[in-house]
């Protein structure tokens, strides 16, 4: 089975990690009004030579990461390994939001510069408030 991904213009095969996905995209479109143009399927990118991709990327207006959001399939419990790994991109990307998810637990966290921390938010911000 294949889903249309909006984001890459083709259809991709429908995993279990790509549904989540889809419903995200979705979700972040229509009820945060996040722009589709604004959104990345697998971004690629280099990080200590290294090659990885984010499951989903949002940019802000100058197209510089602002939200990354990383996809896991229902059965893969949100750990310290997924966090860890969320880290790890966000040492390359930088991005003032992170979003995890599973389709069934989901955690967001903004960044707080006068903390210097992340600190968990209850809700997405719509886009415009993100920038």
């Amino acid at each position: 089975m294949e889903i249309f991904d909006p984001l890459r213009k083709k259809y991709v095969r429908l995993t279990p990690e790509e549904e989540v996905r889809q419903n995200v995209i979705g979700w972040l479109a229509q009820e945060w009004e996040v722009p589709l143009p604004l959104m990345s399927s697998e971004w690629a990118f280099t990080f200590n030579g290294m090659q990885y991709r984010a499951d989903l990327l949002v940019f802000d207006r100058s197209l510089q990461p602002l939200m990354l959001v990383e996809c896991k399939a229902p059965d893969v419990p949100i750990n310290q390994m997924v966090v860890d790994q969320v880290i790890r991109y966000n040492l390359s990307l930088k991005v003032k939001y992170i979003l995890i998810t599973n389709g069934k637990s989901s955690y967001l966290c903004a960044w707080n510069p006068d903390t210097e921390q992340y600190q968990f938010l209850d809700k997405i911000p719509k886009y415009e408030q993100m920038l």
